[in-house]
């Protein structure tokens, strides 16, 4: 968003800002694909923040961009110190399928337009946060850019993690955290002894980090499948990126998912996807076209839906096809930045 925005103001002629609450109080820099911008950061102030905000307001900012809900009070103080200045605040996912305190929530429904990435979002903003219908707006994320380039690369096996099991690998990205565990993967591994039985030489390959690798860890154990769990960690795009093309198959049946990038890394990269039958998956998986939505925590039914990829080979691969022209079409950062930039200029234009 941040690229996009600097794109857009270089264009005519305005001057683009960028505030960071967390980041250390000096000049950034940040590249996205061919795009460089810069911001500061506010130490994790938020007197220091909402004081760098109020007085950029009141400079003659004309369009505020807040990239959470949180910092909704942020944009409607910096609005009462400017007037006529346009705002848009983005929402993302779990964050606001309940209500938010009473102050927030305000300052969200007084915002001129609030973003979702998906249309499940988007309801439960209407609903649960009270915004008018009108004022909501579903704007699916895309692509890092960096990462459409990696996964048009014809080969990616020399950038291959060692760790990487050999065999028929289910692979599944996301934190592994106490906090997370509504993304599934402790399912994953409870669905595998009866995978096991017909696919001997069946892989599960968990890409990412958090405090909760060990109640994993021992869920496997439990389940007798240790030796068929992997747990890579610390890698780096281009390694990943070379984990989606070499696995055979996609899972991460999340309940909570806002929006869900992996599944869309996963189908830039070819590969068929399986995802919770909840939330923003529904927006990005097509069921029984691109993948196969389940339901959260049904071991069984996560179950059948692999063995039926692993059992037809061509049906996956055709699933994955479809899912990479799906990203092509609808999901690739140009297709965002174009959609961003439309209501950029509806809103300095109003």
């Amino acid at each position: 968003m941040a690229a996009v925005l600097s794109e857009f103001a270089a264009s005519r002629g305005m001057e683009c800002r960028l505030l960071s609450l967390c980041d250390p109080h000096e000049l950034q820099r940040l590249i996205v694909g061919d795009r460089e911008f810069s911001y500061t950061g506010s130490d994790r102030s938020k007197a220091r923040f909402t004081a760098t905000a109020v007085r950029t307001a009141r400079r003659g900012a004309k369009l505020v961009v807040a990239a959470h809900p949180n910092l909704a009070p942020v944009v409607r103080t910096m609005r009462m110190a400017k007037r006529g200045l346009r705002s848009i605040v983005c929402t993302h996912g779990v964050e606001v399928w309940e209500p938010l305190p009473a102050l927030r929530r305000r300052a969200l429904a007084s915002a001129n337009l609030v973003l979702a990435p998906s249309h499940y979002t988007a309801d439960h903003v209407v609903t649960d946060q009270k915004v008018a219908r009108d004022k909501v707006r579903v704007l699916p994320w895309g692509l890092d850019p960096q990462f459409e380039a990696l996964a048009a690369k014809s080969s990616l096996s020399a950038a291959l993690p060692a760790e990487f099991p050999k065999g028929r690998v289910v692979l599944t990205v996301g934190r592994w955290d106490a906090a997370e565990r509504y993304k599934g993967m402790d399912t994953l591994i409870t669905a595998l002894p009866k995978l096991l039985t017909r696919w001997p030489e069946l892989q599960l390959a968990a890409a990412g980090s958090g405090d909760d690798r060990a109640w994993l860890q021992r869920i496997a154990d439990e389940n007798g499948v240790k030796r068929h769990v992997h747990f890579l960690t610390g890698l780096s795009q281009e390694q990943l990126a070379a984990c989606y093309d070499a696995c055979e198959m996609f899972a991460l049946p999340s309940r909570g998912e806002g929006f869900g990038f992996v599944y869309l890394e996963a189908m830039a990269c070819g590969k068929p996807v399986i995802g919770g039958a909840h939330g923003g998956a529904l927006d990005v998986i097509e069921d029984g076209v691109t993948g196969y939505l389940v339901p959260h925590g049904d071991a069984s039914h996560l179950a059948t839906s692999i063995d039926t990829l692993l059992s037809n080979p061509a049906v996956a691969k055709e699933m994955g096809q479809r899912g990479r022209e799906r990203v092509e079409n609808e999901f690739r950062f140009n297709v965002f930045a174009k959609a961003f930039r439309k209501i950029l200029r509806e809103l300095c234009e109003s």
